[in-house]
């Protein structure tokens, strides 16, 4: 098992750490792309040949391509976030013991990195035989203090620039950010410089209603970033369904990736698109990150 480390000041990341994402005219851009039907169904079984990229209004040459999240394409690290603060207490129990189910479900991860916070952060990383190590640290803290969200999210991003490979967090939170360092400006940022795919399940229900509206638009807008999805359950109940639908997700995914072309490397944004060629895939829906930041 490696060590986890109690950290509670918050690094950003360094132009250093971001090249490992996207450096230019070394490092192929992956891409994690959801094709779904009308119905909400995945679309599996497309080509390359199926896809186009864009980036910046440009058409890209695809030069990896792979569906589903197996250890033997691009290794697969999951990352698992748990809200701990106060108004956590009555659901914490069972979102642990649906977070436990998430991972054992989980075979294609080669390690998982778990974050809990509450006004502090603690961050471990776990390989398959510490798992039961892993499911005593999920377990073993009760709720309390307030909420460094965007902190915990920056730490674990930070965490993922350093390593090779696909990035997924779990996010679950029932509440908006009431105490971090980080801004949610800082935030998309790093967002947009980590290949991290981010799946958040907001349990809302304890916000007053004008607090519901505002943390759901800056959730949703948090997983839209990177070409994940959100949730807002309407009870604790309803978690293991939506924790099947992302793991139908990821399993039914596409990596595709392509060069970019060499210089340009000046920290701006670059909007990505993907459409599909195919005249008789009207109407269905495609999902990647809205772009990069290259360094």
């Amino acid at each position: 098992m490696l060590r986890p480390a109690v950290l509670v000041a918050l690094a950003l990341a360094s132009p250093l750490a971001a090249q490992q994402a996207f450096r230019s005219g070394v490092e192929l851009v992956h891409l994690p792309v959801v094709v779904a039907a009308r119905d909400g169904q995945i679309v599996t079984a497309l080509e390359p040949s199926d896809f186009e990229i864009l980036e910046d209004g440009k058409l890209q040459k695809i030069s990896f391509f792979a569906q589903g999240a197996t250890r033997e394409a691009v290794p697969m690290h999951l990352g698992l976030m748990l809200d701990k603060s106060e108004s956590m207490q009555q659901d914490l129990r069972a979102a642990c013991n649906a977070a436990v189910r998430f991972v054992t479900k989980f075979d294609e991860a080669v390690d998982v990195t778990f974050v809990d916070f509450d006004s502090k952060v603690s961050v471990g990383r776990f390989s398959p035989p510490s798992y039961p190590q892993l499911f005593e640290r999920i377990r073993d803290k009760k709720a309390g203090g307030m909420t460094a969200l965007y902190d915990a999210l920056g730490m674990y991003l930070e965490t993922a620039l350093r390593r090779d490979g696909q990035h997924v967090l779990l996010l679950y939170t029932d509440g908006g950010d009431s105490t971090s360092h980080m801004t949610f400006g800082r935030l998309t940022d790093l967002l947009r410089l980590a290949n991290v795919v981010v799946y958040v399940v907001g349990y809302l229900d304890n916000q007053s209603s004008s607090q519901r509206v505002a943390q759901q638009m800056r959730i949703s807008q948090i997983a839209r970033e990177t070409g994940g999805d959100s949730f807002f359950p309407g009870a604790t109940d309803n978690l293991d369904e939506i924790y099947e639908k992302i793991l139908s997700e990821i399993g039914g995914r596409y990596t595709i990736g392509y060069s970019p072309a060499a210089g340009g490397s000046d920290g701006k944004f670059r909007k990505v698109e993907v459409k599909l060629k195919r005249a008789d895939l009207k109407g269905v829906k495609v999902r990647t990150r809205s772009g990069y930041i290259r360094q």
